[in-house]
């Protein structure tokens, strides 16, 4: 399997995307933002196709759109009582933006099904550069303000008491998710990359209950989602999203019966 450099190439970019959704998907969960992160996927596809009509490749427009997006989400979304219907305006206009941009391309049903379910034979040595890259910033930001981010993430009130810039520090989390997702969906798609950035962490905090051992937890369920499913993927030959959807789920389900037999 590791004599073909397509899969290795998928490996290497599947563990880049494990540790970052396992990591960034702990503050997903902990600022109860599961909804946003399906919609800045939504918001990856249409720049995703954007980028295939300019001729570009589709990370690039999948890091214009949902880095915008997630900028504007920060700025119309400060108050909670419009976030929703923020967030819902946007994710309807990426929608019919990325049918638009794919029908203008002119592009066949293998395009748009890369972009939606992902794709392991279209990740090149140049891509997995790219990703490793951008993972790497993300990563860097995130432990520059992880004390930070941890309090405004788990004592949200206490934050405001004590001064901390909470609309700044929002605004900086949401474009490094708007860059997790655009890494992710190269294999998992831009429908179901929420998937590892919520379910992971969602089934880890039932295990531990450390913001540390979460995130450890978190990378830990992603990788065994990600690597499993790119072996299955590899032998069935059927789409690895739907493996790592279903190994994920199982492992979430698995957490709710541990915390019941434990309760």
């Amino acid at each position: 399997m590791f004599s073909y450099p397509f899969m290795q190439n998928a490996y290497m970019a599947g563990t880049l995307i494990a540790i970052i959704s396992g990591i960034m998907g702990v503050f997903v969960i902990a600022r109860n933002m599961s909804f946003l992160t399906h919609t800045l996927s939504e918001i990856g596809f249409a720049g995703a196709a954007f980028g295939i009509f300019m001729g570009w490749q589709a990370l690039n427009g999948m890091l214009l759109f949902t880095t915008i997006s997630s900028i504007g989400v920060g700025e119309l979304g400060a108050k909670s009582s419009r976030r929703e219907n923020s967030i819902t305006a946007i994710s309807a206009l990426a929608i019919g933006l990325g049918i638009l941009f794919l029908s203008l391309a002119n592009s066949n049903a293998s395009y748009a099904t890369g972009i939606l379910f992902g794709s392991v034979i279209g990740i090149s040595r140049q891509n997995v550069i790219q990703m490793s890259l951008l993972s790497a910033g993300v990563l860097i930001c995130l432990l520059v303000i992880y004390r930070f981010l941890k309090f405004d993430s788990f004592d949200p009130i206490g934050a405001r008491v004590e001064g901390l810039w909470t609309r700044t520090l929002s605004v900086i989390f949401l474009v490094l998710l708007a860059f997790s997702v655009s890494v992710a969906a190269q294999i998992v798609g831009s429908l179901l990359i929420f998937i590892l950035l919520t379910l992971p962490a969602a089934a880890a905090k039932y295990f531990v209950h450390s913001v540390g051992a979460m995130a450890g937890l978190a990378v830990v369920f992603a990788l065994l989602g990600v690597w499993l499913g790119l072996y299955l993927s590899y032998v069935t030959n059927w789409p690895v999203s739907f493996f790592i959807s279903v190994i994920e789920v199982i492992c979430y389900f698995s957490a709710l019966m541990y915390n019941r037999v434990r309760s």
